[in-house]
């Protein structure tokens, strides 16, 4: 059923709960007198986002009883719904339990926390975007479903991984699944997109290999907009923190759906995982918040289970293995804990121009993009991301990737009982010159080019911290602890072949799933 929620109607926290990155949280926690309780089961998924929602899809068909810990609500749209915020209207929805929204160019209007839909983890030298919610960042992302080359994942990725069998099955049923899609040309004729549409003519003129960006996305929801069947928010731009009109093929709606219809998988809204344990015994104690949309705690659990799927994201994930091996709860964990960490060489850039309208309201998501492999610095990928802004200024955007090292680590700090990102810009500052060069001449001499993550260092493509070999298997099978596996982002090693990296992960937790299934079931589990 498809549920429109007035913004009165979240700020008083009556929506239907779910969480995404079940990770930590930096903001302060308001605390109630809580009961500690205890439970069991057989498998414990952390996290909803692509990695954890296939991982309970996997388990759930092979008759597995699993429960899926979320930290955020669910955020059910439809027609003319108003269950995600606008850009430049803020309010308590945008951000998780912050006092003010955390993305860049949102209006720093104070708000009251709320279990919001984006988490800004501070680091050294870069924060980290996380997700929130019942579909991790599959909620607020643009949907920008891209799989990249055999070439650039060996690079970047797994040179073990057989790259065809991917290619061949798992990357097929993401694609199946999130109903991928491109751009049709009568919506890209339309005025609308005419930012769209520039950006390839001004990229093809360069020589530049252009293309139509896949999409998970029905785009009849955008046509029926502009007839006026729909109020406008795909193709006015206004989809950064979700659409509000349906139609966007996101985690919530088709693998955890789909997961919860096996009937054995089962999703607890608004429970935050603090810490994980391992007993004596082999037995995975997960350390959980039930908590209000306020964050005030309502009740500690204890969950126990047999094995322990770690989908809280890159940062989430991350952040809970390097605490339990800095205090000791889970013995043993690789060295490499917390190291391979990287941003996807992800950069964004707004340009001007005096000689270009790209138009008011600009439709969306980022749909169109090119590919350089020649750079020297290594191969790239930009796309252009549309602006809502109600008038005309000439402004637009435009989205850098790449392939960059993985050299991010995380330590432990034990005054805020969390880990923390330690990110040198130099990790990623050739590949950056070599993004803005080419935007440079795309956008053409006359226009003005604004590195805006210069000026606030920040990243949406987290990548690494649990890295394949150093941490975990290919599968995900943490080393030497049985029953523990990272099934998300975070054993990738910073990069995804210069591509949005939601459907490599998707794809590399589909493989992991079905090697989890057919060999640890009933043997680990």
């Amino acid at each position: 059923m498809n549920i429109a929620l007035s913004r009165r109607t979240f700020l008083r926290g009556t929506v239907v709960g779910g969480a995404a990155v079940a990770a930590l949280s930096l903001s302060p926690i308001p605390r109630a007198r809580a009961e500690v309780t205890e439970e069991r089961h057989r498998a414990v998924v952390v996290g909803s986002g692509f990695g954890g929602a296939i991982t309970a899809l996997h388990l759930g068909r092979a008759g597995v009883q699993t429960l899926v810990l979320e930290r955020g609500i669910r955020w059910p749209t439809g027609p003319n719904a108003e269950t995600f915020p606008h850009m430049l209207q803020p309010d308590g929805r945008m951000s998780w339990l912050s006092s003010a929204p955390v993305m860049t160019g949102t209006p720093p209007i104070p708000t009251e926390p709320f279990t919001g839909l984006i988490e800004r983890v501070p680091g050294n030298g870069m924060d980290v975007m996380c997700g929130a919610g019942v579909g991790g960042s599959s909620l607020a992302y643009h949907g920008m479903t891209v799989q990249p080359d055999g070439q650039r994942f060996s690079d970047s990725v797994s040179s073990r991984i057989d790259y065809d069998l991917l290619a061949s099955d798992h990357y097929r049923r993401v694609a199946r699944m999130l109903q991928v899609a491109t751009i049709p040309d009568d919506l890209l004729d339309h005025d609308r997109y005419r930012s769209s549409r520039q950006f390839l003519d001004r990229a093809g003129s360069e020589g530049y290999d252009t293309f139509r960006v896949p999409m998970c996305i029905d785009w009849d929801f955008a046509r029926r907009e502009l007839t006026g069947e729909l109020k406008p928010s795909y193709t006015t731009g206004d989809v950064i923190y979700g659409v509000n009109n349906g139609g966007k093929f996101s985690v919530d709606v088709t693998y955890l759906a789909e997961a919860e219809r096996t009937g054995h998988v089962t999703v607890a809204p608004l429970h935050r995982v603090g810490d994980i344990e391992r007993a004596p015994d082999g037995t995975w104690i997960v350390h959980v918040d039930r908590i209000h949309t306020d964050g005030t705690i309502l009740e500690r659990k204890r969950i126990l289970a047999q094995s322990l799927f770690l989908g809280a994201g890159s940062a989430g994930t991350t952040r809970l293995l390097v605490k339990a091996k800095a205090k000791g709860f889970v013995p043993d964990l690789p060295d490499g804990v917390g190291t391979g960490w990287g941003n996807n060489g992800d950069r964004v850039f707004a340009v001007t121009s005096p000689l270009v309208s790209p138009g008011d309201h600009q439709g969306g998501p980022a749909c169109v993009g090119m590919r350089d492999y020649t750079d020297p610095a290594g191969p790239l990928m930009i796309v252009t991301g549309p602006v809502p802004f109600p008038v005309d200024v000439g402004t637009t955007t435009m989205i850098g990737l790449g392939i960059v090292d993985g050299r991010g680590v995380w330590h432990y700090d034990a005054g805020r009982d969390d880990a923390v990102l330690n990110w040198d810009q130099a990790y990623d500052r050739e590949l950056t010159r070599a993004i803005e060069a080419r935007i440079r001449r795309i956008a053409g001499p006359a226009s003005i080019v604004i590195d805006v993550n210069a000026v606030d260092i920040n990243t949406f493509h987290p990548l690494g911290g649990a890295p394949f070999g150093a941490v975990c298997d290919d599968a995900g099978r943490v080393h030497g602890q049985p029953g523990l596996y990272v099934v998300d982002g975070a054993k990738i090693p910073g990069s995804t072949g210069a591509c949005n990296p939601s459907m490599t992960i998707a794809a590399l937790a589909e493989y992991g799933a079905d090697r989890i299934v057919s060999r640890d079931l009933d043997r680990v589990f």
